[in-house]
């Protein structure tokens, strides 16, 4: 409730915090957008391969060119200024800067940036939840040994739904279930880039396709994002994904309560302290009135009769039975909002919100019948979706993290809709991002059953 009055004492003292950005794509140029208007914020250096992007992004987010025309990382603290490079490794190096907020989007280079960022003594804000369903409950308890701070990042609804789950939690509810909401039909799992317009201009327009990433978009169109984003919520709560993953039901904001609890009490859920994705259009791709594609829930429950009575009273949305409510957020801002991350991990000492546990993985699942010799495209692209799964049930079986299935080949055929292993694939055990990965299963007391590599 005092992060703001936090921030301006830092200002006033002439002590911001010192931030590295790593990756200026949407997200990251959200960010740049506001935190230039934040006291008590100094972003001192901005990596990116692309330099003339990244100059490029904080132009068009309404930074002055002087404010970001430093040429080198020790002028721009001096001056505070922002620093432009392609070298994210001299950022996580600089003594001087507090956190790093990591977005690039690719689950590998997530990895290594956040493994020399907590070598290197500094808080980390992972965007990259591709990186955190892979090996985060890993990657938090080695920034705890450190003694810094690991976090989702506020603004993106897994850290959002954290928030409401602490909520419902703290105010002594039980939490039936938590989630968002997406664009969902069935037919969406064998989408990929070149098919993706079909249903991206459905409902939204783009005068220039040119301007975004098919891929990028298709992974929150396939499916993928929704279980990657559901892992990471379930990791840092103690939520468990459903035995077959999500259901993606058909659902407005005013039905959460009767559709988003267990299948037992009238609902769609396999049981309760699940997460769970409610789709804006039926199986009939008619869309739903009031939908929540954009936003957050959490479903509790009253366990009296007159905390029950206080739903009616206080225009909850309960359910038809009165046992259940919900409580929605409409939309989340992504990186218009990160600074309540950065303030947090930096002067409270505090994640908005981070795992604690391994209970849900995300698996990679054919899109097509797949052939042996061919090399995977990973997330959004031509072959594999993620599915959100059991922790347990995807170790046991030695199913392939979807956050690895990139750039290797497939040295047997798979049929659509099964999900791979690795001994499906030819994988290099000497990669960091394997090896972080098979030291999380080891660290959380999982048995690492997958094959060795051929």
């Amino acid at each position: 409730m005092n992060l703001y009055a936090k921030l301006a004492e830092r200002e006033a003292a002439g002590r911001p915090i010192r931030i590295g950005l790593i990756g200026a794509g949407k997200f990251g140029t959200m960010f740049l957008t506001q935190v230039r208007r934040t006291p008590g914020m100094h972003l001192a250096g901005l990596a990116d391969l692309n330099v003339v992007r990244a100059r490029s992004q904080l132009a068009a987010a309404g930074w002055d060119h002087a404010q970001y025309a430093a040429a080198s990382l020790g002028d721009a603290l001096k001056a505070r200024t922002s620093f432009v490079t392609d070298n994210a490794d001299a950022l996580i190096a600089c003594p001087e800067i507090d956190v790093i907020v990591e977005a690039t989007g690719d689950p590998k280079t997530g990895i290594d940036f956040a493994v020399k960022a907590i070598d290197h003594g500094k808080h980390i804000v992972m965007v990259n939840v591709e990186a955190d369903a892979l090996a985060g409950p890993l990657l938090a308890r080695k920034a705890r040994a450190a003694g810094v701070v690991y976090s989702l990042a506020w603004g993106d609804q897994p850290a959002l739904i954290c928030e409401q789950v602490d909520w419902a939690r703290a105010c002594g509810f039980k939490v039936v279930s938590a989630g968002k909401g997406t664009r969902y039909h069935p037919s969406y799992h064998r989408s990929n880039p070149d098919t993706v317009w079909e249903i991206l201009d459905k409902y939204l327009r783009i005068d220039d396709r040119k301007s975004i990433n098919p891929k990028m978009f298709n992974s929150f169109i396939d499916g993928t994002k929704s279980g990657i984003e559901m892992t990471a919520v379930c990791n840092a709560t103690g939520l468990v994904p459903q035995t077959n993953g999500l259901g993606f039901p058909p659902a407005s904001r005013f039905e959460l309560a009767d559709i988003c609890k267990p299948q037992a009490e009238g609902g769609a859920l396999e049981k309760a302290g699940v997460t769970e994705v409610v789709s804006s259009v039926d199986r009939d791709q008619r869309d739903i009135a009031h939908h929540l594609a954009m936003g957050t829930f959490v479903v509790f429950e009253g366990e009296s009769g007159y905390a029950r009575q206080c739903f009616r009273e206080y225009h909850l949305m309960p359910d038809a039975s009165g046992r259940y409510a919900a409580l929605y957020r409409p939309t989340h801002m992504i990186g218009l909002e990160l600074g309540i991350s950065v303030a947090s991990v930096a002067l409270r000492g505090e994640p908005t919100g981070a795992p604690v546990g391994f209970h849900s993985d995300v698996v990679a699942t054919a899109k097509r019948d797949l052939k042996a010799g061919e090399i995977l495209d990973g997330e959004g692209g031509f072959c594999v979706w993620g599915k959100q799964t059991p922790a347990q049930a995807s170790l046991d079986a030695g199913c392939l993290p979807l956050g690895l299935a990139h750039h290797v080949r497939l040295n047997r055929d798979i049929a659509e809709g099964s999900a791979l292993h690795w001994r499906d694939v030819d994988y290099d055990a000497s990669d960091l991002a394997v090896k972080t990965r098979r030291e999380m299963e080891a660290a959380f007391g999982r048995p690492n059953v997958a094959a060795e590599p051929t």
